[in-house]
């Protein structure tokens, strides 16, 4: 037993991968390709994935979405997960990190699940609240620009179902939120982690997976 979480280091987190880690083979290679990418650090980590993959089985997710795509990883960890009808809807506003995916997708067979939308998130995220699809999502994950994370999560909470969740990545951020702030994405964390935990409308629960990973349950 344990009153907090174990320290890992380096031979303790190299033995989780090998005893949790079941990628499809497109996903190790993407995740590869990205490792020499300039801005490679933006990926999540594997064990994330995998646990964002079995939460999407665990609430039979079918329509997901994710704001901050990158080169692809989280969102084809997303439609690996998704049953044969399952769709996910990507939103990035770059076409050059996100075409970097594009392949893999292609060749693990769930391109035809993901529909990538190139444009600024919360227009993309507006007009389909506007076209009706409000509490039509089951899942959705958080990975943009840190300051825009509240508005994000007002437009996910209404297009996530009752029951439905919502994850945000990167809610430690190398731990700088639990010290006194000195740039604005971390003053956008720090304020996003105070207004997660005493918003009546979710249930909720912060976890250090990755770089701190919030789980929100739409009440």
């Amino acid at each position: 037993m344990s009153r907090r979480t174990i320290d890992i280091d380096d031979t303790l987190y190299a033995y989780l991968l090998e005893h949790t880690l079941r990628e499809h083979p497109e996903q190790t290679a993407l995740r590869d390709a990205t490792r020499t990418h300039p801005h490679g650090g933006m990926q999540i980590s594997p064990e994330q994935g995998q646990f964002m993959q079995l939460l999407v089985k665990l609430i039979g997710a079918h329509r997901t979405l994710e704001v901050g795509t990158f080169t692809g990883y989280s969102a084809l960890t997303v439609a690996l997960a998704l049953p044969a009808d399952g769709k996910l809807l990507a939103c990035d506003i770059s076409a050059a990190y996100t075409t970097v995916g594009k392949p893999y997708w292609q060749r693990a067979g769930v391109a035809r699940k993901i529909e990538l939308v190139i444009a600024p998130a919360l227009q993309t995220l507006d007009a389909r609240i506007a076209a009706g699809e409000s509490a039509g999502y089951d899942f959705a994950f958080i990975d943009a620009d840190k300051t825009g994370y509240d508005a994000y999560y007002e437009r996910c909470l209404q297009l996530v179902r009752p029951g439905g969740l919502i994850a945000f990545d990167n809610t430690l951020w190398s731990g700088a939120v639990a010290h006194p702030a000195e740039d604005a994405d971390t003053r956008a964390l720090q304020a996003l982690n105070d207004k997660l935990h005493r918003d009546a409308r979710i249930d909720m629960a912060l976890l250090p997976i990755g770089d701190g990973l919030t789980l929100a349950r739409k009440r």
